[in-house]
């Protein structure tokens, strides 16, 4: 519980309507989907202004109070779970849209401002927010933005590094920065920018960020293949991208497909069931790039990699095609899944894969195990669903020792632990798998420099 000379300074900054205090919000803001941790913050604080996230942080130092960056909640590493006293700061409230440039296609944003708001208002301006996931709807910019989110459109546009052009911050001692604002080129030394970017908050809050904006594609179409083996997966892959400008690339199994048509009541593609499915869009520009979209379908059916397939006819149509890829994250949170984020070069792949199958078959026989991702980037999300006479810490127990063995492959193949997820709780103890002893020294140094007294939510990324 919070002393009363910090709970009135609070109140003195916010407003008493906007510090929250009862269990029901402290369970609510205190965590994020992971389900490891219980939430246990002293109290929520929902600041409206920079200045006032500005006056919270000069406190929490005076006051030597740890802070906990909070955005939609939505993260999947528990990079926003307040498990030991800390004082949780909500950005929900700064989510205005503060500037737009029709001339530089930019827009200034508050950090709590939602992904699918910030896509709905590039749209109204005839432009497009490119990075998209299954969480657009409910994640905010700044929880975007501290994690690098990636999502469906990576091969063409991206990481959200890529479109953040300008952040105002607030960094551990409370100062406030201006970086970059918003200038395409700034050739002026360290981009400080970009370290805030990924740092899941433990530099400081974002709280404003100038967004670039791009032209809108043209009607996209979706196909989505079925395909006989992973190995498979990659020759669809390279055939595909040889000829077509891809804006995704995605998989999944047959038992991501069964979970989400079941829970979702969403149609199957097609009749034929297959082991992994292929999901590929590209921009429908002209006439002929359907016709070469059908001519590489055909290659692929002749070489017996792909078993069937469906290609939309309308926007609609490509939109149910997409559910079917999109809601398999949100469908697998009924099983409480142990999810492992990995990546690597695409290159090295199907090498990966046949072993981390064969460490999953060894180690779980008898867990169901759900694979799905995005293959264009080399994004694999390997999830294995709790089952129900386990409870959560016995079956995290079981999960952290296979954990430890994809590490030892991710380092064998040079490839990342968290490939868009974050590190947060839930990974930190396997970060040396694919970052060296001296990169780990060398941004707790970092960490040190913008947030001298510790309080900028420790605990995650590294102790």
């Amino acid at each position: 519980m919070l002393p009363g000379p910090i709970i009135e300074q609070l109140i003195d900054i916010v407003g008493e309507s906007r510090l929250l205090l009862g269990d029901d919000d402290l369970q609510r803001f205190g965590i994020d989907r992971t389900t490891l941790w219980k939430a246990a913050p002293c109290a929520v604080v929902l600041p409206g202004s920079t200045a006032e996230v500005q006056a919270i942080v000069r406190l929490a130092n005076q006051c030597n109070l740890a802070i906990v960056p909070s955005g939609g909640r939505t993260g999947l590493s528990g990079g926003a779970v307040a498990k030991d006293g800390e004082l949780v700061v909500a950005l929900d409230r700064i989510n205005q849209v503060i500037e737009f440039n029709p001339m530089d296609r930019s827009v200034t944003v508050g950090a709590g401002m939602i992904t699918a708001k910030l896509q709905e208002f590039a749209e109204q301006q005839g432009l497009f927010y490119p990075v998209d996931f299954a969480s657009s709807g409910s994640s905010q910019i700044g929880g975007n933005i501290a994690t690098n989110a990636g999502g469906i459109k990576v091969i063409k546009y991206g990481m959200t590094r890529s479109w953040v052009a300008g952040l105002k911050v607030i960094n551990g001692a409370g100062d406030i920065l201006e970086l970059n604002k918003g200038l395409a080129k700034n050739n002026t030394g360290y981009d400080l920018r970009h370290l805030f970017i990924g740092s899941e908050g433990t530099l400081g809050l974002i709280c404003e960020a100038t967004i670039q904006l791009a032209r809108p594609p043209v009607e996209p179409c979706v196909m989505v293949l079925g395909v006989q083996d992973f190995a498979a997966i990659m020759d669809v892959l390279k055939c595909f991208s040889a000829d077509l400008d891809l804006t995704a690339f995605e998989f999944f199994s047959q038992q991501a497909l069964d979970k989400v048509t079941a829970h979702r009541g969403h149609a199957a593609p097609f009749e034929t069931q297959t082991p992994f499915y292929a999901l590929l869009e590209f921009e429908k520009t002209n006439d002929a790039v359907l016709d070469k979209a059908m001519a590489l379908f055909e290659v692929c059916v002749d070489n017996g990699w792909v078993l069937d397939g469906v290609l939309s006819q309308s926007l609609t149509q490509a939109q149910n095609l997409w559910k079917l890829r999109e809601d398999i994250s949100e469908t697998l949170w009924h099983w409480q899944p142990y999810k492992n984020d990995i990546s690597v070069r695409i290159s090295r792949m199907p090498d990966f894969i046949k072993e981390v199958d064969q460490l999953v078959a060894r180690q779980y026989p008898d867990f169901e195990i759900v694979w799905y991702g995005h293959i264009g980037d080399g994004n694999l999300h390997l999830n294995i669903l709790k089952p129900e006479a386990l409870s959560v810490d016995q079956f995290h127990a079981k999960c952290v020792n296979v954990s430890s063995e994809i590490g030892q492959l991710l380092a064998k193949y040079e490839g990342s632990v968290s490939a868009e997820h974050g590190v947060g709780l839930l990974k930190k103890d396997y970060l040396h798998y694919s970052r060296s002893a001296v990169e780990m020294d060398l941004m707790r140094s970092i960490k040190r420099a913008f947030d001298p007294n510790h309080i900028m939510n420790p605990g995650k990324l590294f102790d």
